[in-house]
């Protein structure tokens, strides 16, 4: 598996959106002020994710050198000015397009992880690295994955989330969990707590 941002102007790509948005005369839509995201190319990306499948020896995650996030909103500022639009703002009223802030949608974040964790190893290639990410054998997997499965079909929604929380690396399960009641006992999980139905 190989993870990595955006890629420039492929299918769901902001470029193609905000070309149209902006030969329309906008407004050019952003979520948040301070939205940040990856980008490469389609050429980079496609040589890095070859180049990493040659390193791969069963399992592996791989992550791209993105190298710096860019704000969206500067994104969309230069490629206005690009097509020789100026921007409205209140610094600039007669300025030629407006940018929209519409919000994060649900579950949207601010800025883009490519990893859950900070462990990462280098390869021979300077801009693929390996993740060193925890998993969960199968022998302890089963029993929790029972445990998930005896949740979902009694719509036990407060269990259901706490697994699912206690496999992120960085979790704090104690602090999640606060007031929970003392009839689910806890089933240790690879040196983590999950909720035992």
């Amino acid at each position: 598996m190989v993870r990595f941002g955006n890629v420039l102007n492929s299918s769901g790509s902001v470029v193609p959106l905000f070309l149209d948005q902006i030969e329309k005369g906008g407004p050019i839509t952003v979520t948040h002020r301070d939205v940040t995201r990856y980008f490469m190319t389609i050429r980079e990306a496609a040589q890095l994710v070859m180049q990493a499948a040659s390193m791969a020896k069963g399992g592996d995650v791989f992550v791209l050198d993105m190298g710096e996030p860019i704000r969206i909103v500067d994104l969309a500022t230069r490629m206005a000015q690009f097509k020789g639009y100026s921007i409205k703002s209140d610094a600039n009223p007669d300025g030629e397009i407006e940018i929209l802030f519409t919000g994060l949608s649900r579950g949207e974040k601010l800025h883009e992880e490519l990893l859950a964790g900070e462990d990462v190893a280098g390869t021979d290639h300077r801009k693929i690295m390996r993740a060193e990410e925890h998993f969960v054998p199968w022998p302890e997997l089963r029993p929790a994955l029972n445990t998930l499965e005896s949740a979902c079909n009694s719509y036990d929604h407060k269990t259901i989330r706490a697994f699912a929380e206690s496999l992120v690396n960085g979790s704090d399960l104690e602090s999640q969990l606060g007031g929970a009641s003392g009839s689910a006992p806890i089933l240790s999980l690879h040196g983590r707590q999950t909720w035992k139905a």
